[in-house]
């Protein structure tokens, strides 16, 4: 079981151009887009979450459900989902204007155990930033890496909802020596003023750095790095690519069975290839059309 914790939200993503287009909503979240992308791969997954009572809540639980992901962990509040509006710049790149206040997935308290069989723990993204659930995520981060569970962290920075970016950018060090692999784009290491090597050698096993078309580069502890190129794909926007890029990380350790840091140093050159050139398939079909549409495994044959 993968678990993946973290916010469910709305996407409002324009259909057209101007600053007062139609916005259609959309399922979205890092983590929720995560979970998902996960449960089309056919990894056993389990969201936990807070998630709204309102109808924008059922729809994401019937979501998760439908791609086979557990939601038994999830808590529910009576609150109103977060809305988040999208912009699309002309390369399908999307900024996000965010709708957080009193929403029910800030309200997330850390749950007494993780499910059984648990052999991973993904965080990341507005779920780290928002208090007071910020909080409760990084306790349930230490939590499992004390009992060592693989954990996973793409802090997939929104610097619009961060007040003080000195305070979050130490808080994020203070992570490091609970995490296992560091997934960030190179947008977010550049917010984030350090480097792989920095980064490794505060805790993770790995870290890998997506760059969009140009590729992912994967750093590990014994100073060896691998890249791949990305696929040459017709973008239509890239919502939901990085998260699919997690997923795609997440599912392929796990069908390796290395899901741990001395699983991760002996992959080599071949498993590092082989498990970037596949996420970089994966996010390419994500990017290839409208909204976070993760791929199924038929999609991603050689």
């Amino acid at each position: 079981m993968i678990v993946v914790a973290g916010e469910a939200l709305i996407d409002l993503v324009p259909r057209g151009a101007g600053a007062l287009a139609a916005l259609q909503p959309a399922l979205g979240g890092g983590p929720f887009n995560t979970a998902v992308a996960l449960g089309r791969l056919g990894s056993p997954t389990a969201f936990c979450s807070r998630v709204s009572d309102d109808a924008f809540g059922e729809a994401l639980l019937d979501r998760l459900r439908a791609t086979g992901v557990d939601v038994s962990s999830v808590q529910r509040g009576g609150e109103p989902t977060t809305l988040a509006v999208a912009t699309l710049g002309e390369d399908g790149s999307a900024a996000y204007t965010f709708y957080v206040e009193r929403t029910a997935d800030r309200l997330f308290s850390a749950p007494a155990a993780l499910p059984p069989g648990t052999r991973a723990v993904s965080f990341g993204t507005c779920s780290l930033v928002l208090e007071p659930g910020a909080s409760a995520y990084e306790e349930l981060m230490r939590t499992a890496a004390g009992q060592g569970v693989f954990t996973a962290l793409d802090p997939n920075i929104r610097p619009g909802l961060i007040a003080d970016a000195d305070a979050y950018r130490a808080r994020f060090k203070s992570w490091l020596s609970s995490v296992s692999l560091l997934k960030l784009s190179a947008e977010d290491a550049e917010w984030l003023g350090g480097t792989p090597r920095e980064w490794l050698a505060a805790g993770p096993a790995a870290v890998v750095v997506t760059r969009g078309g140009a590729g992912l580069t994967a750093y590990t502890r014994d100073g060896s790095e691998y890249t791949v190129p990305g696929e040459r794909v017709e973008v239509v926007d890239t919502i939901g690519a990085g998260d699919t890029v997690n997923a795609a990380l997440l599912h392929g350790l796990a069908v390796r069975d290395a899901l741990s840091g001395p699983a991760l140093a002996a992959l080599g050159p071949d498993g590092w290839s082989e498990l970037l050139g596949f996420a970089a398939r994966a996010a390419a079909v994500t990017c290839s059309r409208a909204g976070a549409e993760p791929p199924y495994p038929h999609e991603l044959d050689g």
